[in-house]
């Protein structure tokens, strides 16, 4: 009898410690991924700094012959990029729900509206009238829409890579860390080009 007890008393705190050490990687693990965007948003941060300053000190700042963006089409592209964070989300809840069609079926769409914005993104590139070497402004803009589409491509791949592992048998049982760390970073590459837009396309 007393050896019944020692041993119930025993199995119990080893059950809980392993139960709370899975929690603690995921969220160690969360913590980790929030401070690499962290480090990333000191990058971004650093090129907006860059940008302001540059344009509010540089007399001529457009390159010779150029007035202006046009604003219509980057506008277009600028919703479906923050409507595809509001579809990521529905993704994540159906994960929740362990409803994995649905799941796949908004991730997908998000992935769609990423490529979307980066077509719209060449086709534009292709249509201006000057390049990364036209001046400071042409480096800046090639420079951080470049770098912000290099994110948006990122972020299309992570996605992929959880759409792949839906269909491993159990994948999600573990934890979903993954497509939670892939839509935190795709809200946080939507933010930046909030940001980017209205300095370069509303500022001008």
């Amino acid at each position: 009898m007393t050896g019944s007890i020692i041993s119930e008393e025993y199995q119990q705190p080893i059950y809980q410690t392993g139960g709370e050490h899975h929690h603690d990687e995921e969220a160690n693990s969360m913590f980790g991924f929030i401070v690499f965007l962290l480090s990333e948003s000191i990058i971004f941060l650093s090129f907006f700094v860059g940008y302001i300053v540059y344009k509010t000190t540089v007399p001529d700042w457009l390159p010779p012959g150029v007035s202006g963006l046009e604003v219509r089409e980057p506008a277009i592209n600028t919703v479906v990029l923050v409507t595809s964070s509001f579809v990521i989300y529905l993704a994540e809840q159906e994960l929740a729900r362990n409803n994995l069609n649905k799941f796949r079926l908004f991730l997908v769409l998000t992935m769609l509206m990423g490529s979307y914005f980066l077509i719209g993104q060449g086709i534009e590139w292709s249509n201006l009238e000057f390049g990364f070497t036209s001046g400071i402004y042409g480096g800046m803009f090639y420079l951080l829409t470049g770098f912000h589409g290099l994110h948006v491509f990122t972020g299309i791949l992570l996605q992929g890579i959880m759409l792949t592992r839906s269909f491993t048998p159990g994948n999600y049982d573990k934890g979903h860390f993954g497509i939670n760390a892939t839509s935190l970073f795709w809200h946080f590459v939507d933010i930046i080009w909030i940001v980017l837009f209205a300095l370069i396309y509303l500022w001008q």
